[in-house]
């Protein structure tokens, strides 16, 4: 396998396809770069005269494009057309896209695209439009495969690698932000430690916004390339931190993003069984103060609040919520209230 596979472009992938039997060198496609991501090249391939026909072809970086060296295995793209393949009929299929095609010379995959209404949450999110059929969707979503994960314990072993988990978070995430930040560093290095430690379910690890697109209030759920076996905190920390700091950058909508996140959590601690609540919530919101302060010092830090007082502030509560984590995510919602309401 060749590492230095070379990267597709939108004008020599109709040739691509129809060599692998894919397409018709006559065919009449468009193709285009999806943006949004630093890890892999997307492409949306649409057929001008079959509407219905949508592929997204996905190929994986080694050196991902942000300002860090940051580097990963190539070889998680096979794991996640795994993954997407394990889960769908669990999720179900209007909430996963079908695999087409894997070419394991090249690190890519082809899948179905999401109808073409769709949009992302998050961009939803940032146009300050709030609709909690979204939130409460994400939370069953995602009991819903930790619930499934639990009940089949051949996906414990077959996810159960987390190097690429470790390339793409851990280490970014935590570890560089401990870096940066020496007074946070023994609550970071405990985070990662006691996380590591908690291997009871499956991980989507990517668990965002970015990677839900939306119509009519369902989500379809893009994105698996960091799954593993391992702390499914880690999720719903991942995806409550995302609200939290839109509420943060855009305190006139503070409220829906709140309601939201309470929205999210009240399904969720609904839909999961009694048992993974021991301590979930507890490691959820410190995960929360972990992340909030690696998407700003990180090594993918959020695009969108680039104002330094707005930074310093989420630097401030994050630490707060590390140092001194709120017994519950109500708790922890109104922490961020207060926060959000300084500016």
């Amino acid at each position: 396998m060749n590492s230095e596979a070379p990267l597709l472009t939108p004008q020599d992938l109709l040739s691509y396809l129809a060599a692998r039997g894919l397409a018709r060198e006559s065919d009449t496609v468009s193709v285009r770069e999806l943006g949004g991501g630093v890890s892999n090249i997307v492409l949306l391939i649409e057929w001008a005269d079959e509407p219905e026909r949508r592929w997204v072809l996905k190929q994986s970086l080694e050196k991902l494009r942000v300002q860090d060296d940051w580097r990963s295995e190539r070889t998680r793209i096979y794991r996640e057309a795994e993954a997407i393949e394990a889960l769908r009929p669990t999720l179900g299929e209007s909430a996963l896209p079908e695999i087409i095609h894997i070419d394991r010379e090249n690190f890519l995959y082809v899948m179905t695209a999401a109808p073409a209404s769709s949009v992302s949450w998050k961009e939803i999110l940032l146009a300050g439009e709030i609709d909690m059929r979204v939130a409460r969707h994400a939370a069953t979503l995602l009991a819903r495969m930790i619930n499934a994960s639990r009940a089949d314990p051949t996906l414990r072993n077959r996810f159960a690698d987390r190097t690429v988990f470790d390339q793409l978070r851990v280490d970014p995430y935590y570890r560089t932000t401990a870096r940066r930040h020496p007074d946070a560093r023994g609550a970071l290095a405990k985070l990662v430690a006691n996380s590591w430690n908690i291997q009871s379910a499956l991980v989507h690890g990517d668990y965002s916004p970015k990677n839900m697109l939306v119509r009519d209030g369902g989500i379809f759920l893009i994105d698996f390339e960091v799954i593993h076996w391992g702390d499914p905190a880690f999720d719903t920390g991942f995806l409550l931190n995302h609200l939290f700091l839109k509420a943060i950058h855009q305190p006139q909508f503070a409220e829906n993003y709140l309601n939201a996140a309470r929205e999210f959590w009240k399904t969720l601690s609904a839909e999961l069984p009694g048992e993974i609540n021991r301590g979930f919530e507890a490691l959820t919101i410190r995960h929360v103060g972990g992340l909030m302060l690696a998407r700003i010092d990180g090594k993918s830090p959020v695009e969108y609040i680039r104002d330094e007082e707005v930074k310093e502030q989420v630097r401030t509560v994050a630490k707060q919520i590390l140092r001194e984590p709120p017994q519950r995510v109500e708790d922890l919602v109104q922490l961020i209230q207060a926060h959000s309401q300084e500016f």
